[in-house]
């Protein structure tokens, strides 16, 4: 099994990270996930110091970084940095009839360092795990 960082809501409504583990198949010395549908991809670019607040997701994105190194804050002061070659899925988003409130809900994310971020970003259509 793979795993790959990806960013949940648990519990209370707060988002964390987990380690989600994909399925792999062998195919001729190649182990491969099972094929994932995605429904759009973008090219980003943010300058080093580049902050958002607290936001959720919504919808799983796949982001895979190029360059730069981009922090996810967590709620308590954690976090998580991800450079270059490194992959995440961010997946958080707002329990079921509840409103978007900053003190308790999302994930913040911030350039760190001095070079900027190029990241690709892949929505994807579920969740593969």
């Amino acid at each position: 099994m793979h795993t790959l960082p990806t960013l949940i809501t648990g519990e209370a409504g707060v988002s964390a990270f987990v380690d989600a583990a994909w399925p792999e198949e062998v195919r001729g010395g190649l182990v491969l996930s099972p094929r994932l549908g995605a429904s759009s991809l973008r090219l980003r670019r943010s300058a080093p110091g580049y902050h958002a607040d607290w936001h959720v997701a919504g919808e799983p994105v796949l982001i895979v970084v190029r360059a730069g190194t981009l922090r996810i804050g967590l709620r308590g002061g954690g976090h998580r940095d991800f450079s270059a070659g490194d992959a995440f899925i961010a997946a958080d988003a707002l329990p079921d009839g509840e409103a978007f409130d900053p003190e308790v809900h999302g994930h913040t994310a911030s350039v760190v360092g001095e070079m900027p971020l190029e990241a690709v970003h892949i929505k994807l259509a579920e969740l593969p795990c």
